[in-house]
């Protein structure tokens, strides 16, 4: 009876549109493992490590915008998803986490592998089941809950979409190992996915100087139809398209006081600025929200308008083009600038490196991903606008599970990962298994300063002693990451200069299989030093900008 209620959950779930699914070894989930390995419709990737194995799931459904399940068996198991359900929550991002349990007259009397799984994962999901044991009696009601579980984790039946993780947890007693039986026939009522309009209007902003913040969530095209209607685009890094460089252009107060806006227009998630936060709370100019990309962040409270859908671009008049033009004209002549620094200077250091990244992935439309800490900033601040699909985790922001989701992006294709020393070791299980059956191609860029760079550019750099700083958060440590990523079987190099990392990303890209490229840049406070350069040269060449 058990091997045919998983046979018809996913049954179920393959007819709503799921194509990959992630399992990890276990005893306990074994009816779950065999009935979605017996799908020729499903992609089944196999990880030893469930932390791991989260965020590779998280990866693939990031790329493919289509829930993804992870299988996993119960006890510790269960409870490795919670950083991954949290990224998944925050990031809108869906995912069917599906638990197996020990059936109710195991818990509480010391049974192995077994601890209280019911509500995991608390509010983090989007809804959580918990069926008990399956009986034949209740099999006209198994496609209804993968019909529940599926709506909630798409949520494509609500008037606001909020995509996100799932939980199912789902007792099992043995014997585990069995062959499914004739399934509930479909029930004729299955949902099919509702669309939702974006078409929508707002006040008049005609001729208004209109600064528009782009986040997670916001679409190429999105940004596309914003700009033709005259509205200065600034963006986070997986913001594509968007006007590059307004971190340090707004860090000059003159510049930040020229380009105030008369309206501002919020899409998706934050920029990791902070000076662009600091630019907004002392605007204080009229906030409009738009919620059709998603959960609008606000943690200053800034909005003053909410407003369902998305801009539309044929009905909203243009904006002041002039200030589009102000905008651009800064930001080209930084972009001309660094640009002569790429072709004359082959020195490799953190924003060179995250130059060279984007540079590739543009070129050569690759997908990138990016970790979080420095290389989010250094892609948002200092490099040209990308025009290849570009993730991060943004929901939570951590650096756990960078590697993995980088790559359930990559498997079965491409990706460029660029991730600092610190967030590769965080991950390093991730190497185990690597792209996996799914083969693909996954170039990893390791920007190695030998510790936790963000932390320089915090006040612990100067209020805390030396050696205290190092111990608790610079964190160095005396690892070689190519000898790493040799041991686990893949192609490790590292590079000095920006050319030979050209070189290796070439190189890379053209073969099967993951290769990890350690860049050697230099020390976390040089880092600090050349980002205060670049910054003041930003500022000096706006003199000319009128």
């Amino acid at each position: 009876m058990q091997a045919t209620y998983a046979a018809t959950l996913f049954d179920e779930w393959i007819r709503l549109g799921l194509r990959d699914v992630v399992v990890c070894p276990g005893s306990r989930s074994t009816p779950l493992a065999l009935a979605c390995a017996s799908r020729h419709e499903l992609r089944v990737h196999v990880r030893i490590d469930e932390r791991s194995a989260g965020f590779f799931a998280l990866g693939r459904a990031l790329v493919t915008r289509e829930p993804v399940a992870i299988v996993v068996t119960s006890g510790t198991a269960a409870a490795e998803l919670h950083a991954c359900v949290a990224e998944a929550s925050q990031a809108f991002v869906p995912l069917l986490v599906l638990t197996a349990d020990r059936p109710p007259e195991l818990h509480g009397v010391g049974a192995p592998q077994t601890i209280d799984q019911h509500e995991l994962f608390g509010e983090m999901v989007r809804r959580f089941e918990d069926p008990g044991v399956a009986r034949a009696d209740d099999a006209s009601t198994w496609r209804d809950l993968a019909q529940r579980l599926w709506a909630s984790a798409t949520q494509e039946t609500t008037e606001l979409p909020s995509p996100g993780p799932v939980h199912l947890n789902a007792a099992f007693v043995e014997p585990l190992v069995a062959e499914a039986r004739e399934l509930p026939a479909p029930s004729p009522s299955t949902p099919a996915p509702v669309s939702h309009s974006s078409a929508i209007g707002i006040a008049d902003l005609r001729d208004l100087r209109v600064l528009c913040v782009a986040g997670h969530g916001v679409s190429a095209r999105m940004v596309e139809d914003c700009g033709s209607m005259n509205w200065a685009v600034v963006g986070d890094a997986t913001a594509i398209g968007t006007i590059s460089y307004f971190d340090p252009l707004l860090r000059d107060a003159r510049f930040a006081e020229r380009v105030k806006p008369d309206v501002v227009v919020r899409l998706g998630g934050l920029p990791a600025s902070r000076v662009l936060q600091e630019r907004l709370r002392d605007w204080r100019v009229r906030t409009i929200a738009f919620d059709g990309a998603g959960f609008v962040s606000d943690p200053d409270r800034l909005v003053t308008i909410r407003v369902r859908g998305v801009p539309d671009s044929l009905r909203e008049p243009k904006a002041d083009g002039e200030y589009l033009r102000l905008w651009s004209e800064a930001s080209t002549h930084v972009s001309e600038w660094l640009a002569k620094l790429d072709r004359e200077d082959d020195t490799l250091h953190e924003l060179s490196v995250a130059r060279c990244v984007v540079e590739a992935s543009s070129r050569r439309d690759v997908p990138l991903v990016i970790g979080s800490s420095m290389p989010v900033r250094d892609v948002e601040w200092w490099t040209p606008a990308r025009t290849s699909p570009t993730y991060s985790n943004r929901g939570v922001n951590g650096i756990d599970g960078v590697v993995s989701t980088a790559l359930g992006v990559a498997a079965g294709s491409r990706a460029i990962g660029l991730v600092g020393d610190i967030t590769m070791l965080h991950d390093v299980s991730a190497l185990v298994d690597g792209l996996g059956d799914a083969g693909g191609t996954c170039a990893l860029v390791v920007a190695d300063n030998h510790g936790g760079g963000i932390f320089s550019f915090l006040s612990q750099r100067t209020s805390v002693d030396e050696v205290r700083f190092e111990q608790l958060f610079g964190t160095p440590r005396p690892h070689d990451l190519v000898a790493i990523a040799n041991a686990f079987g893949h192609e490790g190099q590292r590079v000095t200069t920006l050319s030979q990392l050209r070189a290796a990303l070439d190189g890379a890209l053209g073969r099967d299989g993951l290769a990890v490229i350690v860049a050697d840049v230099p020390s976390r406070d040089e880092n600090v030093q050349l980002h205060d350069a670049w910054n003041e040269k930003v500022k000096s060449m706006l003199d000319g900008v009128q």
